[in-house]
């Protein structure tokens, strides 16, 4: 398949951070280990650059390589997250709203498995994801909290309950021996960052049930066995990707970085610290930030050469 404009542009927007769907997502900034508030991540900036989604009732969608726009799940649960952070923040009744826009969307567009099918547009046979479940639950979670209604939760809970079958069962998770890994695509290795989203989701549900859920064995297996792999997404000068050896891209090893400290904080688990400070220092060296970029441009026209 031919490398394309489109495709330069869009690998470059994403490698800098400059899409929609890659913006800078620094630590959250009004979250709490306590209670159910802001999120993890920081997804404001998913709302900053859609002023225009405000005030109405537009939803966020993503542009096909055919320049098709569809509906994109998660670019909804994130979105609503973010507008929901920025509420808290400010007490605007705008972020509110959109953000109940992208509950009520969430909830009713829920299969009767638990599951949304967020990647039909790419993998019509792969639909589902740990990361999207993870994500959903999160929104759901916030919203049981802001209005109260039951109904959220137990959508919650369904959604858990999907993203942790097995993998062969039509699930999202990969169990063998003693591991328990979340899997972002379910036909692909394990994603660092989808891991990370799809685990806040179960921490969310733990918090919102007082740590009556029932998943937290699950939560704390999944959370080891992603302490086991730190290493493998992991080399001398900068954070992998996934397990399949794609090195990360600078927008995804800042988000690496991120997530890691917002894990050290919601489990004072000093590992997760120490991975933080290793990727920031590997980012602010310019040799080693330069080698992971050509090594990333290079993975990328490798893959659609192959395509």
């Amino acid at each position: 398949m031919a490398i394309t404009l489109y495709n330069v542009k869009k690998w470059y927007r994403m490698m800098t951070g400059n899409s929609v769907l890659h913006v800078n997502q620094d630590i959250g900034k009004c979250f709490s280990t306590d209670e159910v508030k802001g999120y993890y991540n920081n997804l404001t900036e998913k709302v900053r650059m859609q002023p225009g989604l405000l005030g109405n009732d537009s939803l966020p969608t993503i542009e096909t390589t055919d320049g098709r726009k569809v509906i994109f799940p998660v670019a909804i649960f994130q979105y609503g997250l973010g507008a929901y952070d920025l509420f808290l923040q400010t007490g605007d009744d705008i972020y509110k709203q959109k953000f109940l826009q992208c509950v009520e969307w969430t909830s009713k567009h829920q299969e009767q498995t638990g599951a949304w099918k967020n990647f039909s547009h790419i993998y019509p046979d792969n639909p589902y994801g740990a990361m999207a479940q993870g994500e959903a639950t999160s929104l759901l979670v916030r919203a049981y909290t802001c209005t109260g209604k039951e109904q959220y939760l137990e959508q919650a809970k369904a959604s858990i309950d999907f993203m942790l079958k097995p993998v062969g069962d039509g699930g999202t998770t990969l169990y063998q021996d003693d591991e328990l890994v979340l899997l972002e695509y379910t036909h692909k290795s394990a994603v660092m960052n989808g891991w990370v989203f799809a685990w806040f989701g179960l921490y969310d549900y733990e918090l919102a049930t007082d740590g009556q859920s029932g998943y937290h064995t699950a939560m704390q297996q999944s959370l080891e066995t992603l302490k086991k792999y730190l290493p493998r997404f992991s080399n001398s000068f900068w954070s992998m990707y996934d397990l399949d050896g794609h090195i990360a891209s600078p927008f995804y090893h800042n988000l690496h970085i991120a997530q890691m400290q917002a894990l050290y904080k919601m489990t004072g688990q000093e590992v997760f610290q120490q991975y933080a400070r290793k990727w920031e220092a590997d980012s602010k060296a310019p040799l080693k930030k330069g080698k992971a970029f050509l090594i990333k441009a290079w993975q990328k026209i490798k893959e659609k050469k192959n395509a």
